[in-house]
């Protein structure tokens, strides 16, 4: 897909309709964007590029503390990077 944002759908780049957070707690593309959707991944990079992007890293380094595979200051280090992104 080209640049051109007439040929792109309503819902791109909008983290909650793209990427939204499933019942099991995490977040899931949906069907509709995953098969169907031919802008999926630039709509996607899109979301993630946002102020909601750094809310959706934000949760992957908890889950990583918490299932063990980030230590406290690896925790901090990272939150602390996403932190100035935000600015």
């Amino acid at each position: 897909m080209d640049n051109d944002t007439s040929e792109r759908p309503g819902c791109f780049g909008v983290l909650d309709k793209v990427f939204p957070m499933s019942d099991r707690g995490l977040r899931e593309t949906p069907d509709d964007c995953m098969y169907q959707c031919p802008c999926k991944t630039e709509c996607l990079r899109a979301a993630m590029a946002g102020i909601k992007g750094i809310t959706v890293q934000e949760e992957l380094i908890e889950r990583g503390e918490q299932a063990g595979m980030l230590n406290f200051f690896q925790r901090w280090s990272r939150k602390k990077q996403l932190a100035r992104k935000r600015f």
